[in-house]
């Protein structure tokens, strides 16, 4: 169990990263940056899957399916939606959208043996943080973020679409390695990952910039660092720590663990803009970090 929550955290740590990419790509398309992010890791996988021909499973055409279906789920369709929604409502707002994802695992992913009374606290807590977080958010905005109204709408309903994405994400993957524990959490992170970069390869094809426009592009070597490092840390790696937490672990507390993606983004968001967090946003990360605390506690 330690091992589980330790993958988590670390999981969480390295899909924060995510937030901020954007913001380091200008003039990248939403579209471009989400495949670039998606082939790097596909390349990836594929190449860990020759390196050790002998030593690596092959998924059965179902097992593929499961992974193409999930892969557009939990990495191509969601992080596309994600892009849009920073683009248009700003970092924090959409990352505090995100970071509801937590709580709706939690009530749908609750093991039919715990009582709610033991979840409740890590709950609250959850709950209270993300309250405070998104008043501190919308004081501190005001006068930045939300410039056009029906911009900041529409990004807000692209988040609250990637949330919908990435919690049944969460769920599913979570019941797919629960159902099939002779697969290794590194075979079924490459399989996605294989998964995931033909599809984002086929999406770029149809609807990217072209090649010759990207490679013109003036920040060209740095969007391509973007991608390739969010590809490798935030999608290859992650998910191979990700799936270990979720077969270790029950859907409830691995949602709970989500939580450290929020505080991340938000530590990176404010580094990037060379600034402190509020007092309340502080507070809000403590909350956080309890609510992560009580939910061990309940699940142990």
């Amino acid at each position: 169990m330690t091992w589980g929550i330790v993958a988590g955290l670390l999981a969480g740590a390295l899909w924060g990263l995510v937030f901020v990419a954007p913001r380091m790509t200008p003039g990248l398309s939403s579209l471009d940056l989400a495949s670039g992010r998606f082939i790097a890791y596909g390349l990836m996988s594929g190449l860990m899957l020759l390196a050790l021909p002998g030593r690596r499973r092959r998924p059965t055409p179902a097992q593929m399916g499961a992974a193409l279906g999930l892969s557009v789920l939990g990495f191509t369709g969601y992080y596309w939606l994600l892009v849009l929604a920073i683009r248009d409502a700003g970092t924090e707002v959409p990352t505090l959208i995100i970071g509801t994802i937590p709580l709706w695992v939690m009530l749908l992913g609750k093991p039919l043996g715990l009582r709610w009374s033991a979840l409740l606290p890590g709950l609250a807590l959850t709950a209270a943080g993300l309250a405070l977080m998104m008043g501190a958010s919308r004081t501190g905005a005001a006068g930045t973020a939300v410039t056009d109204l029906p911009d900041f709408l529409r990004g807000v309903a692209w988040a609250v679409a990637a949330m919908a994405c990435w919690t049944a994400f969460a769920l599913l993957n979570a019941a797919w390695l629960h159902r099939h524990p002779d697969v290794a959490a590194t075979d079924w992170a490459h399989w996605l990952g294989v998964a995931t970069g033909g599809g984002a390869l086929l999406l770029w094809l149809a609807l990217g910039t072209p090649a010759p426009e990207l490679v013109a592009h003036p920040d060209f070597a740095q969007s391509l660092a973007v991608c390739v490092a969010t590809g490798l840390g935030s999608a290859w790696l992650a998910t191979i720590l990700w799936n270990i937490a979720s077969q270790r672990l029950s859907a409830s507390l691995c949602g709970q663990l989500i939580v450290s993606e929020t505080v991340f983004a938000l530590f990176y968001s404010f580094a990037w803009d060379g600034r402190w967090p509020s007092g309340a946003q502080l507070t809000a990360c403590v909350l956080f970090t309890l609510g992560i605390l009580f939910s061990i506690k309940a699940h142990r």
